[in-house]
């Protein structure tokens, strides 16, 4: 992507040399132009960068800022991008965000989700062990963390797992931001359809899932079949997507910085510091959080118009030296990492949270405690981390023990 005469581009593309820390100019921007102009679509748009932790928030937390991509200044990812189904309701303001919301919150309670923990380390113990199995080097993405969350979904929905190649396959054109924006809609439409498949068939056999609890809210007239499809493919791909990446991004920091993996050993309560440590410092979804200005409001002395755009890069928030010490360290035992922005903020903040928590807590200790003796295969350079997708990861991981 190129710039504007005027203005720099946005762009996700970090360096090889450091492929775990936002791209350098915003770290620059953050302390010369804090909120500034950005140039998007080779500068057919020009929506608002917003980089320090403390205007973030505000952003966020602001009732003045719409997540709804159909207004005309929305920096939405892909350009011509249409607008996705209610169950995708990430992309839908209040009354729509919080009906389709309130479907599935008693499914994300930390009770529930604490029910699950025994399955997720059932799972995490049987493809440790099948990995252990190969003779190395073997794909750490492929055989352990893609499959590990994509199972725990599919557990907690009541999805087959053996559907996987298929729902893989379209999560990854809809992250993908070189596939276009036709094609990213056509993936969220067959999950659509897998989906309501199931639903339906959930009405005559029903389980202890989400699917099941979602076709009988169909039933009771609260939602319709179609929120339903859509409410469960919007779980299915989020669920797999970004803690796979997280996993796997976890792992390679970890590895970069072996003192710091006897405190993943160290106890549940060491473990959590440390997990919302790494939250904050990869900050996965790097295309940032977009939103559109409904009023005019100001932030941190600027005022934004209504009727444009502003991205939100939460992994540059969250390494704002003027909110969080010595940022670019990697402190599990920082004290205020908790007001992160990794999951966001506000009436939008992720819902799944409690679960991928729960999967990290979990995963990261047993990776390390089975496998002592882990190590990258190839030299960092030669990892391919995911340079043109909303989440950041790794498309492969080769790794011996």
């Amino acid at each position: 992507m190129t710039s504007s005469p005027t203005l720099p581009a946005f762009t996700l593309t970090r360096p090889q040399a450091t492929p775990l820390d936002p791209p350098p100019l915003y770290a620059q921007l953050r302390e010369e132009q804090p909120i500034t102009r950005v140039s998007l679509w080779e500068g057919r748009l020009t929506p608002w960068l917003v980089t320090r932790w403390e205007d973030a928030r505000a952003v966020l937390g602001s009732p003045a800022f719409s997540s709804d991509p159909t207004h005309p200044g929305a920096p939405t990812f892909r350009e011509g991008q249409p607008k996705n189904p209610r169950g995708f309701f990430a992309g839908y303001d209040d009354p729509v965000h919080a009906a389709m919301r309130r479907t599935l919150t008693r499914e994300f309670m930390v009770k529930r989700i604490n029910e699950l923990r025994p399955a997720i380390a059932r799972l995490t113990d049987e493809l440790l062990t099948g990995l252990t199995e190969l003779s190395g080097p073997a794909d750490f993405v492929e055989h352990f963390a893609l499959p590990l969350p994509s199972l725990v979904i599919c557990e907690l929905l009541g999805v087959p797992y053996e559907d996987h190649p298929f729902f893989q396959e379209q999560a990854k054109a809809i992250v993908d931001l070189n596939v276009s924006a036709e094609e990213s809609a056509r993936a969220i439409a067959n999950l659509g359809e897998y989906l309501l498949g199931l639903v339906r068939t959930k009405r005559t056999t029903p389980g202890n899932d989400v699917v099941t609890r979602l076709a009988a809210q169909v039933d009771k007239g609260v939602i319709t079949d179609q929120d339903a499809a859509h409410l469960s493919a919007f779980l299915l791909f989020a669920g797999h997507e970004t803690t796979a990446n997280m996993i796997a991004l976890s792992t390679i920091t970890l590895l970069n910085h072996p003192d710091r993996i006897p405190h993943i050993l160290g106890g549940p309560d060491q473990v959590a510091s440390a997990v919302e440590e790494l939250l904050r410092y990869l900050s996965i979804v790097h295309g940032g959080l977009r939103r559109t200005a409904i009023e005019d409001v100001t932030i941190g002395g600027v005022t934004l118009h209504a009727g444009e755009g502003v991205i939100v890069p939460v992994h540059v928030a969250n390494r704002d030296p003027e909110f969080f010490s010595n940022p670019d360290d990697l402190d599990l035992e920082r004290a205020n990492v908790r007001q992160h922005l990794a999951f966001g903020y506000g009436i939008h903040q992720c819902l799944g949270q409690p679960l991928a928590r729960a999967e990290l807590q979990i995963i990261l200790p047993e990776v390390f405690r089975r496998l002592p003796d882990l190590k990258i295969a190839v030299p960092m350079e030669e990892v391919a981390f995911k340079q043109a997708t909303a989440v950041y990861g790794v498309r492969e991981l080769p790794v011996t023990w």
